[in-house]
């Protein structure tokens, strides 16, 4: 097995800002020259999370209004409290997308559906730098 590695670097504003990785997932895969196998997308930090949607305005207010319901800010969580902290929202939403996507790759493409992206999710009360580590496997 032969493994090709890539790394996106974003800014981020956090607060559930999602970004549409796609074309910078592609552009390893095609420095890769890896016709078929896999392709993983890994996002360090564990306020952030990878995932793959129908990246458009609609689809992006729906999912953030979501995770908003199912994991609410404004609550009192342990891990704020224990570390004089504001972020435990984040953590667990995080948590709960996951921190990665793997996506086969078949004749060069990605196998995705005709409206489905590769998105990163920065859940963080503050802006942050973000890294995104791509693997190739062929």
């Amino acid at each position: 097995m032969t493994v090709h590695t890539g790394l996106l670097r974003l800014e981020t504003e956090g607060d559930g800002q999602i970004a549409d990785l796609t074309e910078g997932v592609l552009a390893v895969v095609r420095q890769s020259e890896v016709q078929h196998g896999l392709v993983s997308v890994f996002v360090t930090g564990s306020t952030a999370a990878v995932t793959t949607m129908e990246y458009e305005p609609g689809g992006v207010q729906d999912l953030q209004e979501t995770l908003e319901r199912l994991v609410p800010r404004a609550r009192d969580y342990a891990h704020n409290v224990m570390n004089g902290d504001d972020n435990a929202h984040a953590h667990l939403r995080a948590s709960l997308v996951g921190a990665s996507e793997t996506v086969p790759l078949v004749g060069g493409r990605l196998v995705l559906g005709t409206w489905q992206q590769v998105v990163l999710i920065d859940f963080d009360t503050r802006p942050r730098r973000r890294e995104v580590h791509i693997q190739v496997l062929s």
